[in-house]
């Protein structure tokens, strides 16, 4: 079936209900309403009230829920309305849900999953367009997943349901609903940790993730150059392997995200690229990024946002160095 992001979210949730009867879902307005954006539409009738449930307005007592019942033999989801929300949650994450199997040396584990959509470009408000997947990825023990497209989506989202270990899913509410794609009706899952390549190139490597993949492409359609394009899907785990051979392939990289620029996981990226494959490099990596501010209101939150002409620009610059 053709599918949006938001939908295929939706297929894998009713997919993993229905396969394990230990997950849970849970978050600010999941049931009745069907969540903000409609992402758990339909589970509440699905599955009843003990297995799908409204909670309180407190990111760290559903958070908090999650790493009790994760630790208790439950696989639960739980879903955080906007990303700029789960500071508060920050604690139990990086205090809790990370740490347990080191704590207590494998004897508990947190197979748990919190779901949140993130980034900008909705005319959404403070609080609501962060992009802070570099901050999570930064915690030893705590997964962190940004799928791009719909077929991934319920992928990558089955296999964080069924993980071990605790996994943020950051969904990129921007493309939640912009394009259609197959999707197979059945339950599969896609590997965590592993970067797909969308195109093969030989003359630059970009390196992208989340919403600002499909800018990246359609940027790469508009320059007369071999594009490989390196989509992550996972920024922790980080597959370094794909992207290093990229670069030693094609000798140049830039890379593209939404985030801040400065401590961007493209930082990590660069560094990467640096220690593995700076011999190969024919020019300097560059940073396709949003700026070292807050994400702004309405009219400039565009202007905020890596846009095709910005990324087919420093592609070019960095081709003809």
């Amino acid at each position: 079936m053709k599918a949006t992001i938001v939908e295929a979210v939706n297929d894998a949730l009713h997919t993993e209900l229905a396969r394990d009867d230990r997950t849970l879902v849970f978050g600010e307005d999941v049931a009745r309403s069907g969540g903000v954006f409609r992402a758990t539409d339909g589970l509440l009738d699905a599955f009843g009230a003990q297995r799908v449930r409204d909670m309180p307005l407190s990111e760290i007592a559903i958070v908090g829920a999650a790493v009790g019942l994760a630790t208790h033999g439950y696989r639960p989801i739980a879903e955080i309305q906007f990303s700029g929300f789960l500071p508060p949650a920050f604690d139990q994450l990086v205090s809790n849900a990370s740490r347990i199997r080191w704590r207590t040396r494998g004897r508990l584990t947190a197979p748990m999953v919190v779901r949140t959509p993130y980034g900008a470009g909705v005319r959404a408000l403070e609080h609501h367009s962060e992009s802070l997947e570099a901050a999570y990825a930064h915690v030893p023990g705590l997964k962190v997943v940004v799928p791009s497209t719909p077929y991934d989506t319920k992928g990558l989202l089955a296999a964080a349901i069924r993980d071990p270990d605790p996994v943020l899913f950051m969904e990129p509410k921007r493309v939640y609903r912009s394009f259609r794609a197959e999707i197979p009706d059945e339950a599969y899952t896609v590997p965590l940790g592993e970067a797909a390549v969308r195109r093969e190139g030989t003359d630059v490597t970009v390196v992208s993730w989340g919403a600002t993949m499909h800018p990246t492409l359609e940027a790469v359609d508009a320059v007369d150059a071999s594009v490989e394009v390196v989509d992550l899907r996972s920024v922790s785990p980080f597959d370094r392997e794909t992207v290093v051979e990229s670069v030693k392939k094609t000798g140049r990289c830039v890379v593209v995200h939404e985030a801040a620029k400065s401590g961007g996981f493209g930082a990590e990226v660069a560094a990467t690229v640096a220690e593995e494959a700076l011999v190969y490099l024919e020019a300097p990596l560059r940073r396709v990024t949003g700026f070292d501010t807050p994400v702004p209101l309405l009219a400039m939150e565009d202007y905020y946002l890596p846009h095709p002409p910005r990324i087919a620009a420093a592609i070019e610059e960095t081709v003809e160095f």
